[in-house]
Parts: structure tokens; C-alpha cells; sequence
């Protein structure tokens, strides 16, 4: 598999990996990470497809740039994205956290350019959120939150899974380049407190982007880790209500980051969901 490159999105300074031949399938990260989150996922899927990973913009190792940073624009980021490596077809979206939420914004607004979504851990379907996001949306404190520490960045990490082992040296160091980025908090801050404020994440936009995906009944499964300490698992509950067409799994025993914690079991389900749909 090839190292990560970089690409330019509309000047926008874009770091990206891709594997494979086949479909399309896009994977996009959660809020503050990066396409490292896919590092077991690429080649399981590039197996027999084209797949696409690239950092956000305002996020990973792409550029930061002082734009408005919202759903539709990181939807729209997506698209343009994908224009530039010149992937006219449609795809398979598949989204963690807030890489959920701009699956699920993507397909509204392009859904002509979507086959199916997969939403792991997905925003969009609860208000509950973690402390450390609430506070972020604070201002001013959300500011002197995001310095970069060491000790911060490895209690970020440790929240993300439900087995220590998955706490690396190597998570953490990663975890704390990505936060000593420049302009970073100016991304992230934007990014949370659009999505949400201190009592946990804004109805309005969640209601409106759900309201409107579940008119396109667009073939979709929802997966999820029952010990998520970032977004509870009770939001599947609310998931299924929304999306009542969508298949779901939930695994036991994992927290926020199924696709690396259960990556086998997971790579074998979206396999097989994707190819009941080629």
C-alpha cells in the first residue's frame, strides 16, 4: 500500500491515501483525527475496491484554512475533493463520528454521487456527547483546552477504545502531532461548536439532515461499539428509529473506534454489506 500524499482540493493543501481497483468507497475521519483511524480498513477494502482516505479539511496533515467550517462545508469539501482525484462515480461513504455526520450531509446534497453509507459511531442521532466535547464549546475554555499536552492527548486516546491495548505510544505520539498542527484549534473549535454547545449537540441540525436522508432511503448500516464513550450506543436506538430501512450491528465490548478495535469482524461486515450492493 502507498504512503500518504498530498493533493491539491480547490488550493487547499489536501493529505490523502488510496488503494485498490474497483468501486469507490470514500472513508472519512472523526473530529481531530486523522485517516490513520482506516489504517485496517484500506487494504481489507482495497482489496476489491478503489477506496479514498483523506484528512478533512482544517483537520489531520491537510490544510486549516479560516473558513466557515460546517457540515455543508465539509460535505462540500468531500465533493470537491473527489473531483480533484477525478472520481466521477458513485460511491460508498463510510464515516466515523463526524465523518458520520458529513457521509450523512454528503448524500443529501449529492445523492446522485452515493450508492451506500455506512455510519460508524455516527453524529447525528442524540444529543448525548462527552464531557470533553461540551467543554470544548465553552469559550475561551475550549481554547485553553486544546493546547497540546502530552498527558491530554493520551486521555483523548484512552477515551477512543474500551481495550487498553489500544493505547499505544504510537497513538498518543500521533495524537499529539495532529494537535500541535497550526491553526488547529481554529478548525476544531469551529467544528464543535457548530455541531454543539455545553448541554451536548444542537437538535436542529440533527433533526433537519435525518429528516431529510431518511426520504432517500438509501441502502445504509449503522454500526456501533456499546462501550462509546465519545457518543453513547444508546444513540443506535435512536439510529434505528430514524432509519428504520438500515441494517444494524452493534459490538460488544468496544468503544468509539470499532473499525480498529473490531477491525476483522468489522472489514468482514462491510464487505459483505457493500457487495450485496455492487
Amino acid at each position: 500500500m502507498n504512503a500518504p500524499d498530498f493533493v491539491s482540493v480547490r488550493d487547499v493543501r489536501t493529505r490523502h491515501l488510496t488503494h485498490g481497483e474497483g468501486d469507490p468507497v470514500v472513508l472519512l475521519h472523526g473530529i481531530g483525527r486523522s485517516l490513520e483511524d482506516w489504517t485496517d480498513t484500506l487494504p481489507a477494502l482495497g482489496a476489491h475496491h478503489r477506496v479514498y482516505a483523506p484528512d478533512l479539511i482544517g483537520f489531520g496533515l491537510t490544510d486549516k484554512p479560516d473558513v466557515p467550517y460546517t457540515l455543508a462545508g465539509l460535505a462540500r469539501f468531500v465533493k470537491h475533493y473527489l473531483d480533484a482525484v477525478g472520481e466521477t462515480r458513485p460511491v460508498t461513504l463510510i464515516g466515523n463520528s463526524l465523518g458520520g455526520g458529513v457521509a450523512q450531509q454528503f448524500a443529501v446534497m449529492y445523492p446522485r454521487q452515493v450508492r451506500t453509507l455506512v455510519l460508524v459511531n455516527s453524529a447525528g442521532f442524540g444529543q448525548e456527547v462527552t464531557l470533553a466535547l461540551r467543554l470544548l464549546a465553552v469559550p475561551r475554555l475550549g481554547e485553553r483546552l486544546l493546547t497540546p499536552d502530552p498527558r491530554q492527548c493520551a486521555r483523548v486516546v484512552r477515551s477512543l477504545f474500551h481495550d487498553p491495548t489500544f493505547v499505544t505510544p504510537e497513538r498518543c505520539g500521533h495524537a499529539l502531532l495532529l494537535a500541535g498542527q497550526p491553526d488547529r484549534a481554529r478548525a476544531y473549535l469551529s467544528v464543535v461548536r457548530f455541531l454543539g454547545g455545553w448541554r451536548g449537540v444542537h437538535r436542529e441540525w440533527r433533526d433537519t439532515l435525518t429528516a431529510q436522508l431518511a426520504a432517500l432511503r438509501l441502502p445504509t448500516l449503522i454500526v456501533w461499539g456499546a462501550q462509546d464513550r465519545v457518543l453513547p450506543a444508546k444513540h443506535l436506538t435512536h439510529a434505528r428509529r430514524l432509519y428504520p430501512h438500515a441494517r444494524t450491528h452493534l459490538f460488544e465490548d468496544t468503544g468509539h473506534l470499532p473499525q480498529v478495535e473490531r477491525a476483522e469482524e468489522f472489514n468482514r461486515l462491510v464487505r459483505g454489506f457493500i457487495g450485496e450492493h455492487a
